[in-house]
């Protein structure tokens, strides 16, 4: 088992720190080095969102991969994961196989890691 949630960081990491370094090339006029949702860059724009939203996928790759603060990063990654599969299921199906792949990734990590966030779940503390 320990195996499996390794390489599950490694992928889920080595995604979004493909697509963050990919976004930053846009960000910087370069071509694309994978492939990219045109609607998602009109949507992202050129500006502050860009860079922000690409800027937490990189150091939220790099995390993954090197192990540090996992339930951190798998709480950061869930915002963003969900507006990725919701934008893929209803504005741009084109990537849709990879959003699902990242989102079982994530529900994979978080199950593992469900012991981390128990203390997020109490109402009191």
């Amino acid at each position: 088992m320990n195996i499996l949630v390794r390489i599950a960081e490694v992928v889920l990491g080595a995604i979004f720190l493909g697509a963050g370094l990919n976004g930053y090339a846009v960000l910087f006029g370069f071509e694309p080095f994978a492939p990219t949702s045109p609607d998602a860059m009109e949507f992202l724009g050129d500006g502050y969102l860009l860079a922000l939203e690409k800027g937490v996928e990189i150091v939220a790759g790099i995390l993954l991969i090197i192990r540090r603060f996992v339930p951190l990063v798998l709480v950061v990654l869930a915002g963003i994961i969900v507006n990725i599969l919701a934008f893929h299921l209803f504005v741009d199906p084109e990537l849709l196989v990879l959003a699902i792949f990242v989102t079982v990734l994530e529900g994979f990590l978080a199950w593992h890691y469900r012991a981390s966030f128990q203390g997020l779940l109490k109402s009191r503390p």
